[in-house]
């Protein structure tokens, strides 16, 4: 009797990787932080997207020839023909678009039409000061407001109450750019105790970031006075009353922890908003930062400049956003499931 061919085992196949095995878990079967990121990260491709085509239409609608700006108001008509074709407006819209959307991939801003310079280089020089500005603001707005906000709802009156709305309504309403005007004629003109613009010492940077502060200041003092007394209602809060632990345990413990996250909320949406606050604050108090160079460049009609500016402080504001959504999701994870943190 013959006797059949015995097969071959099948060799053993490889266990993945345990990083590639917990990569293809979080791609087949996103946890509550996948789908938190990738929702946050779409959203901020869909602003770059926004912004990217909103500064481009920029030199499409705003009045003004770019070419007349670059060749001089004396050019003669060949000058602007060769010069509208070295800018490429000669063609059509789309292929500007594309032109435009490559050089940013490029990392390419542009050239100022003013200085021939690169407004990558304009952009990364101006930066720093106006995040000094815009983060001394938020830092000194939280500082003030959260103890402000706690205290007086802690010790909650009628009258008290009501002076506290009207004040902060009122500073809340205040312009900025009214403001910083008010702080430089009292205390650089008429007292001299601060310089009255540049950022020569540390000192010029008082009055700005108090002009970028005060509106902020109120808005937060006001959030934070409302959760204290929904936190102060809360049985967990009269238990502790009731055990009579220390003030400070009590508040900084039981109380603050719940006020975190419309807190940071509020404070990155008010930090986002100082990045475009900072163009006219910049003026006022003649700050070497990215406000000020985008009022130059409007006025000069820089178009390039504009657009870069723009583009920078758009994308900044998207990013610190998403990095308080982020941050909302570490302290509190039931943002990531109820989208509580989306700013």
């Amino acid at each position: 009797m013959a006797t059949q061919p015995s097969i071959p085992a099948p060799a053993p196949v490889p266990a993945p990787a345990p990083g590639r095995r917990r990569l293809a878990r979080v791609l087949t079967a996103p946890g509550p932080w996948g789908v938190f990121l990738l929702r946050r990260l779409g959203g901020l491709l869909v602003v770059a997207a926004v912004l990217v085509t909103a500064t481009f239409a920029m030199v499409q609608l705003i009045p003004g020839d770019p070419a007349r700006v670059v060749a001089g108001p004396d050019a003669s008509p060949e000058a602007l023909v060769a010069t509208r074709h070295q800018l490429g407006l000669d063609q059509p819209l789309l292929g500007q678009l594309v032109d435009y959307v490559t050089g940013l991939l490029r990392g390419d801003l542009g050239t100022s039409f003013q200085t021939k310079e690169s407004v990558l280089d304009i952009v990364a020089t101006r930066l720093p000061f106006t995040a000094e500005l815009a983060v001394g603001a938020v830092l000194l707005s939280l500082l003030i407001a959260v103890p402000l906000g706690m205290i007086t709802a802690v010790r909650s009156s009628g009258r008290a109450d009501t002076g506290f709305s009207m004040l902060t309504g009122l500073g809340g309403a205040v312009p900025e750019y009214v403001l910083g005007t008010l702080l430089v004629v009292l205390f650089g003109i008429g007292l001299g105790w601060l310089p009255a613009a540049g950022a020569a010492t540390p000192g010029s940077l008082v009055m700005p970031i108090a002009a970028l502060a005060v509106p902020g200041t109120c808005a937060i003092a006001r959030i934070v006075h409302r959760e204290t007394a929904t936190v102060l209602a809360q049985d967990y809060m009269r238990t502790a009353r009731a055990r009579r632990l220390p003030p400070l345990r009590m508040y900084a413990r039981h109380a603050l922890p719940n006020l975190l996250t419309s807190t940071l909320t509020l404070g990155g949406l008010i930090l986002a908003g100082l990045l475009g606050g900072t163009v006219v604050v910049e003026s006022v108090f003649a700050w070497p930062g990215i406000g000020s160079r985008v009022v130059d460049a409007i006025l000069a009609r820089d178009y390039p400049v504009v657009q870069g500016c723009v583009l920078t402080l758009g994308l900044l504001a998207a990013v610190l956003n998403l990095l308080v959504d982020v941050l909302l999701g570490v302290l509190d994870p039931r943002t990531l499931i109820t989208g509580g943190g989306e700013s």
